[in-house]
């Protein structure tokens, strides 16, 4: 068990306090107010699991929709002992009141501090009057002093709850901070019992839960299902992150700690809800893939397909179908963004690799013999995912033409929607971020902390344009070592290509775009004042714009450098994945 960094902690620590204050500001009642604090608005960082919920008013819908008057099996499925006591649960919610008082207080003062200057946020006739009213605000607000004890009162207390591991060891930092915690036993509901805090997000274990922290989970044991039919005889090794969210407005890119690992699994497993499939998450996820030269690794597995209902789905068949379709929707939507051939070989893939899954949460007994089945097939499809294939001796040749076009398309597809998304253009489709997100985005990269905040992601948009450009550039070779047999051999042949120049575009972009402009990156969120949230978008463009430079036919020394930093990728990738460069023919 891995834990995040103190310093990422504390940082969103920070932000929930700030995002507190700003609801007392803004006249929010206290419930909403100690919703900001104890749910920080990414939802991955919830202090409300740490140090316990809020107490506030009981709900008085509670009665009104009480659907079920027994247990749900999550409810009995949590042990006696580890529920939190009464007292224990009333010290906590003291203690968050407290924090919430402290909140208050702070806003007070700042507020106070704020309308001295500028009036009040109320009175802000514009929308650039209040944006420059709340970034002083923000700004006073993490330089007031009352800020950091508050944040680190808390973190304290975070750090107080690894006290109740009673098993393990701990492994702390030089600062005490907890880095790893690692424990075995031989006793099946021990072990799972102790990995719960870690993992768990029951309301009835809030202010012992270390979930919230945990940065990543290695578990290793003898876990089978208790039907023989799915005891298979190899090693499964599962890669399970952060959920991609399954929403219907737009996902332009796939977070790069999920693409940084393609590379080095064998099977990408897609689980989607057959209830809603494939919307805007999924799609950006095969759409990474796909272009990445992954297709081949792509498997889906829809859950609660026992959910699907409809008046036009009267068996199981037209449910399946159903599902189908969707997929063949989706690669459809996919052919002018990764071309024909990908595309396609997505949609064969997916036919072929398509799990119905559905209620799950019964005991195993209860569950229908058809996913069971399904479930048998899809542990056969990943074990039989490391034997290795036959390799073909066929190979792609090419020359650079058409690659400087290709490269000039990528960046402008990278450019042009970030300018709107930073307010200096118009973009159909694109609306512009909120300064404080944009903030945010720039704290993130300027404190090394990751490349994006929250859907804000330049990495793995700039990622994606470029190989998303160049994957259809290599579709079209000059020639080739022999003819393909056919489509199966000439993706055979060409993945290996696209998956290399994907995994040297990762160290590029990183290299360009983060760690060669920690500095411009701290200029531009240490802008204050009213004018500051243009000028932050100013200067992010700027990096950008250096770290991508625009490419035409009179481009500058450093856009020059990019071009054939790039091309030198693909060329590589090409060449170590058999194939071959040569110098294009005179006419």
């Amino acid at each position: 068990m891995t834990f995040q960094s103190e310093f990422e902690v504390r940082a969103n620590i920070d932000e929930c306090i700030e995002a507190a204050c700003l609801a007392a500001t803004e006249g929010q009642p206290d419930a909403k107010i100690a919703a900001a604090l104890l749910t920080h608005h990414e939802q991955r960082f919830r202090l409300a699991y740490l140090l316990g919920d809020w107490s506030g008013e009981e709900s008085e819908d509670d009665d009104e929709f009480e659907f079920d008057a027994e247990k749900s099996p999550s409810e009995e499925a949590v042990h006696d002992e580890d529920r939190i006591s009464d007292n224990e649960r009333r010290t906590n919610e003291a203690a968050v009141a407290s924090y919430l008082e402290r909140a208050r207080k702070l806003a007070v003062e700042i507020e106070g501090r704020t309308v001295a200057d500028f009036g009040p946020l109320s009175n802000q006739d514009t929308p650039e009057d209040r944006a420059a009213w709340l970034e002083l605000y923000s700004d006073r607000l993490f330089e007031s002093e009352e800020l950091a004890k508050l944040s680190l009162d808390i973190r304290d207390d975070i750090e107080g709850r690894f006290d109740f591991l009673d098993e393990g060891n701990l492994e702390r930092s030089a600062t005490g901070w907890p880095l790893i915690w690692s424990f075995e036993t031989s006793d099946r509901e021990l072990f799972l019992r102790k990995v719960r805090w870690f993992s768990s997000n029951h309301h009835r274990e809030f202010g012992r839960l270390l979930t919230p922290l945990v940065d990543g989970i290695r578990v290793q044991g003898p876990f089978f299902p208790l039907l023989p039919e799915l005891k298979g005889a190899g090693r499964l090794v599962f890669l399970d992150g952060q959920g991609l969210g399954h929403t219907a407005e737009s996902v332009s890119s796939v977070s790069t700690r999920v693409t940084k690992r393609f590379g080095n699994v064998d099977v990408i497993l897609l689980v989607d809800s057959a209830q809603q499939p494939m919307q805007a998450a999924p799609i950006a996820l095969l759409r990474a893939a796909g272009s990445a030269g992954y297709a081949d690794r792509i498997a889906v597995a829809f859950s609660h397909f026992d959910q699907v209902k409809g008046d036009n789905l009267r068996n199981m068949a037209q449910k399946r179908n159903h599902l189908l379709a969707s997929i063949i929707g989706a690669t459809a939507n996919l052919r002018q963004v990764l071309g024909a051939p990908v595309a396609a070989a997505l949609e064969r893939q997916m036919e072929e690799n398509v799990f119905l899954l559905g209620g799950m949460d019964r005991e195993i007994e209860a569950i229908p013999s058809g996913v069971i089945g399904e479930v048998k097939r899809l542990l056969d499809r990943l074990q039989s995912a490391v034997v290795p294939t036959a390799p073909f001796e066929v190979a792609p040749i090419y020359t650079t033409s058409g690659l400087e076009l290709v490269l000039r398309d990528a960046v402008d597809g990278f450019l042009r929607p970030w300018e709107a998304r930073l307010g200096l253009a118009y973009r159909d489709g694109i609306r512009a971020e909120h300064h404080n997100r944009v903030k945010a985005l720039s704290r993130r990269f300027a404190n090394a902390w990751g490349d994006e905040y929250d859907s804000l992601r330049p990495a793995s948009d700039l990622i994606g344009r470029l190989q998303e450009e160049i994957s259809r550039w290599l579709d079209s070779p000059a020639g080739w070592t022999r003819q393909p047999a056919g489509d199966t051999e000439r993706m055979a042949a060409l993945n290996p290509v696209r998956g290399a120049v994907f995994v040297a575009l990762h160290d590029l972009v990183k290299a360009r775009l983060s760690n060669g402009h920690r500095n411009d990156w701290l200029t531009s969120y240490t802008y204050s004042g009213k004018g500051s949230a243009t000028l932050r978008s100013v200067e992010i463009r700027r990096i950008y714009e250096r770290s991508a430079p625009p490419i035409s036919s009179a481009m500058r020394p450093d856009a020059r450098a990019f071009l054939v930093e790039v091309i030198g990728i693909v060329k590589s990738a090409v060449e170590t994945s058999g194939g071959r460069f040569e110098v294009p023919k005179a006419a």
